[in-house]
């Protein structure tokens, strides 16, 4: 894990993917795509069925190691409409202790009051002191934005001719990108400036590659 300070916040950075904000005690996480691997495995996609249980397990072990407060999904939860996860997902809201907040993504079409049952809050954006949460890039002045939606990667490249495609948290002055939590996302691959930095999942690591 990496720490790291935005405006005298402190942050963990996880190799899940998720962040904890320390002065919140809040797990940050972005494009989780619940029901995802259901979705294609429905049409077709030779996908086995265990890659779809991952991603809530990995959020249980999230949660527990941080003994968060909040989790706030930073859009995204649910690839599309309701499957059979939706079924897991009311379990998980069930088992976890924190409190759940979705910061509305543009795959987030499963109505509002099924979520609010669960007593899942639900925003489009979310500010909290000088922070601004959303899903997709969006400037404000004087607030240092957190969002998902691109699913961030960079290419490394060592000796000879090898590369890798990585997920990372990509940082700017203004804002910090989440990778996908979710497996089966995909990646797209952003090139850093010199004032960017990067922070690549590596082998259950976080390394800044800046």
């Amino acid at each position: 894990m990496v720490v790291i300070k935005i405006k005298n916040n402190t942050f963990t950075l996880h190799p899940s993917g998720a962040i904890f904000w320390h002065e919140e005690s809040m797990l940050l996480i972005a494009d989780v795509h619940l029901g995802k691997v259901a979705h294609f495995r429905k049409h077709g996609a030779a996908i086995p069925a265990h890659v779809g249980h991952e991603n809530l397990e990995k959020l249980t072990e999230v949660v527990n190691e941080f003994q968060t407060k909040t989790v706030c999904f930073l859009g995204d939860l649910f690839h599309s409409v309701l499957n059979s996860d939706w079924e897991d997902f009311t379990k998980w809201i069930e088992y976890t202790h924190a409190s759940i907040i979705l910061i509305n993504g543009n795959h987030d079409v499963i109505p509002k009051y099924l979520f609010e049952d669960l007593g899942v809050q639900i925003f489009d954006q979310l500010i909290i002191n000088t922070f601004l949460l959303t899903h997709h890039p969006t400037e404000r002045e004087g607030l240092f934005n957190f969002y998902g939606h691109i699913h961030p990667g960079v290419v490394l490249s060592g000796e000879g001719r090898q590369k890798l495609k990585l997920a990372c948290f990509f940082k700017t002055n203004t804002s910090l990108i989440l990778p996908a939590f979710g497996t089966f996302t995909g990646k797209y691959i952003l090139n850093p400036s010199k004032d960017d930095e990067v922070f690549v999942l590596a082998d259950g690591e976080v390394v800044c590659v800046t």
